[in-house]
């Protein structure tokens, strides 16, 4: 098996580097953890005609990283590992699609998979180079980590924090691993696969309160991207704070690929304006939250992956179809005030309108979603967290299946030195 040219050249530093693993900074700065996720999801699709009535599996995550320092000099080379396992506990044939476990032609949900990612990194003064596996998170392209175990890219990413107060970012995205996955496949939207996604930008913190990105994101002969967002928080009296989130994307087509699956009727095109923000109030335990978008133009919004970066990212939906505007209302409360530290809840909900597809014209979305999270502070089970996740989903006929959903995930998080 043909290995992606970043792992290839991964491998070839991780050789040009082993005389130096036994320097004194690549042990002494290296950690590694085991994280834990027992995940059990059940969603009832409410259509009678949706082709199936619920996808309902439990199953079992481990996810092992290991990071090294660096080696010493003007130049430090280093290697972290990524370890990722899922084991199947309960799905069938007719219950399979959650998310949590792949399924091949067949139907039938694997018993397990796994993926074993290496990166290495080069270091000059506080500039970082990485190759091989990578989980950004950035507004252009982040991993999805919220099912069994984290999705991954593999391709490099170089981040420099020279400038105080700038960070950086120069990368090129060359294969995906979904998060139900166990192989790295090609970049793709709607279907559509290119060989890499390119990205370049950066976040200068203006001051302590407010933080100005702009990011430049290409996917090849599929799409270009520019990216620009604020961040500000705003102290109004003791223990009241307003925080400020807003996000532009101007997504436009680039090649010649049919991507009349990710537009509306008019013959694949993407070219499209995207405004998403949230103000949030912070009253000390609580939170009120109010968010807007507006997509404008022709076309879905274009992302890699699975999670676009947008207020409006929540449980089920993404909503990102064509035209779509929404609003959110969202309120968090966090029990500590209250006496009872790890305890938190979350409810929000998202209205969408005006959606745009080749079978429907102003459609209309919406979903309510509920968290109820709690982590041990204490005893044994010290950092056991245990978070409950419901969602209702409903949409206009012809654009979606109704959902009602529950998740149950019981996490743990043990540093291994």
């Amino acid at each position: 098996m043909l290995l992606p040219r970043s792992l290839t050249v991964s491998a070839g530093l991780c050789a040009a580097f082993t005389s130096y693993i036994a320097q004194a900074e690549f042990i002494k700065d290296s950690k590694a953890s085991l994280e834990t996720r027992n995940f059990y999801f059940s969603r009832d699709f409410r259509q009678s005609g949706a082709p199936q009535s619920q996808a309902r599996e439990w199953a079992q995550g481990f996810i092992l990283k290991m990071e090294s320092g660096f080696t010493e000099g003007t130049v430090g080379f280093g290697l972290d590992a990524l370890g990722e396992l899922g084991v199947k506990l309960d799905s069938s044939r007719d219950r399979r699609g959650t998310g949590l476990l792949p399924f091949g032609a067949t139907q039938e949900p694997v018993d397990d998979y796994s993926e074993l990612g290496l990166t290495a990194k080069l270091r000059v003064s506080k500039t970082t180079l990485k190759l091989g596996t990578l989980q950004p998170m950035l507004p252009v392209a982040a991993i999805n980590d919220v099912r069994l175990l984290p999705s991954t890219y593999s391709g490099g990413l170089l981040t420099s924090q020279d400038i105080d107060g700038l960070t950086l970012n120069l990368g090129r995205l060359e294969k995906q691993n979904l998060r139900d996955s166990s192989s790295n496949d090609e970049m793709s939207y709607a279907g559509v696969e290119s060989n890499h996604l390119d990205l370049a930008g950066g976040t200068y913190a203006v001051n302590p309160r407010l933080a100005v990105s702009y990011y430049y994101a290409q996917m090849q002969d599929i799409y270009r991207q520019h990216y620009a967002g604020l961040v500000h928080d705003l102290p109004l009296a003791e223990g009241i704070n307003l925080r400020s989130d807003l996000r532009y994307f101007d997504t436009r087509e680039q090649g010649s690929h049919d991507l009349r699956a990710a537009s509306r009727v008019d013959g694949g095109k993407i070219d499209n304006r995207f405004f998403n923000g949230m103000l949030t109030l912070g009253v000390g335990a609580h939170k009120f939250g109010l968010g807007y978008q507006n997509l404008s133009g022709d076309g879905d919004f274009a992302y890699p992956g699975l999670d676009p970066y947008s207020v409006n990212l929540v449980t089920v939906n993404v909503f990102t179809k064509a035209e779509t505007d929404a609003w959110q209302a969202r309120y968090d409360y966090n029990f500590a005030a209250l006496g009872l530290p790890g305890l938190s809840f979350m409810t929000r909900y998202v209205n969408g309108s005006h959606i745009e597809t080749a079978s429907v014209n102003g459609g209309k979305e919406w979903e309510r979603d509920t968290d109820i999270a709690y982590v041990v502070q204490s005893g044994p089970l010290k950092n056991v967290s245990v978070r409950l996740r419901n969602a209702t989903f409903r949409s206009s006929s012809g654009l979606t299946t109704d959902i009602d959903e529950n998740r149950l995930i019981v996490g743990y998080t043990l540093a291994l030195w």
